[in-house]
């Protein structure tokens, strides 16, 4: 399994479903080894390579131009097109108004290289762009196992071609995530947002529409390293009220006992495959509130509420309703019997057999 090099560094829901599915895969035996895509180069011993994140295509390419092993590539097809033309500041808010999606994904690989010294690893990316490197790379993939049929079918809108694809859905930890634990009261009733703190995940404006209720708000999560001044907007903003809380870092054994506590997890981002919290906290029993973009109607359905990022009116309005009314048991089957980690395993496998088998 090949990863972006910030994978730990910088983690984020990427991080944990790479790590548990390679956990769940070895449970069925299978020999599974992470690498990072600026620290592997032997690849000649695998029998298949896993990549992950075809919105990271520079990572990609060279181990496609150097090995002719198969591989498969859980694409994370993730689209922050609308969120960077409308919500950057600066100049660089002023130069992604005139561009496209892939022409701002390009720059920002630029800007990472120029600026953070991220290394831009393939000479096709620096000449031919971030477009056609995507192209590039799912034209040699074998398979691809995006998280929901959503998610392929905004990726092959985009590349306009079809490919050879397996849903693998995304999930919680039911070992962890488990209702036979105490609960934290301190956080009884809260309304939690759970996640790293940055502009995509939006809660900036969860912080506006909580403000002026009587509900307590717990943001728990990381600051973004590339966010910090967004970070700090929402630390001020909510030093205004006493109503907002902040967790930088917790273990999940403490996180399942807030999760248990609290009556509602929002995740009101710019956009979302899944939301992994969401699957956790839905879990644990929490009326959840995700947006309406990206793949969550797939995987909720009716079973949770439905925001828009940008509309600060229906954050709070759909905050409110999953407060006030009863929780939902459905919810709670629902993601016990489709979304755990021994699922996502077994129909990775069934992948990597559909492949090796051919």
């Amino acid at each position: 399994m090949i990863a972006r090099p910030n994978l730990y560094s910088s983690p984020g829901g990427d991080t944990t479903q790479i790590d548990m599915t390679a956990k769940h895969l070895r449970l069925l035996d299978i020999d599974v080894t992470i690498g990072l895509a600026d620290s592997i180069n032997d690849y000649e011993s695998f029998d298949l390579i896993h990549f992950f994140n075809i919105i990271r295509p520079d990572d990609i390419l060279p181990f496609t131009q150097k090995s002719n092993k198969p591989y498969v590539i859980s694409t994370i097809y993730v689209d922050y097109l609308e969120y960077e033309k409308n919500n950057r500041k600066g100049v660089l808010g002023f130069l992604f108004k005139t561009l496209t999606g892939g022409q701002i994904e390009y720059a920002k690989a630029i800007a990472r290289w120029l600026i953070n010294g991220d290394k831009i690893k393939s000479r096709y990316y620096l000449i031919h762009g971030h477009k056609a490197s995507i192209k590039k790379v799912l034209s040699k993939s074998n398979l691809l196992l995006p998280n929901s049929h959503n998610e392929y079918r905004r990726l092959t809108e985009y590349v306009k071609r079809q490919f050879n694809y397996k849903k693998v859905v995304n999930s919680i930890d039911a070992t962890i995530f488990s209702n036979d634990v105490d609960r934290d009261e301190r956080y009884n009733g809260h309304v939690l947002c759970v996640g790293r703190i940055e502009g995509r995940k939006n809660q900036l404006n969860l912080i506006k529409a909580m403000l002026g209720t009587n509900l307590n708000l717990t943001i728990i999560g990381k600051p973004s390293p590339n966010h910090l001044g967004y970070y700090e907007q929402c630390r001020s903003l909510a030093a205004s009220s006493n109503n907002i809380h902040f967790i930088e870092h917790i273990n999940h054994q403490e996180l399942v006992k807030i999760y248990k506590a609290a009556k509602v997890h929002v995740l009101p981002s710019w956009f979302e495959t899944t939301g992994l919290s969401s699957l956790e906290a839905g879990v644990m029993s929490c009326n959840i509130v995700v947006t309406k973009k990206g793949d969550t109607e797939e995987y909720f359905d009716d079973m949770a509420y439905y925001c828009d990022p940008d509309k600060i009116e229906s954050i709070r309005t759909q905050v409110l309703a999953a407060h006030a009314d009863d929780l939902n048991p459905k919810l709670k089957n629902y993601i016990l019997e489709n979304y755990t980690w021994s699922q996502t395993a077994a129909q990775t496998l069934d992948g990597y057999k559909e492949v090796l088998n051919k």
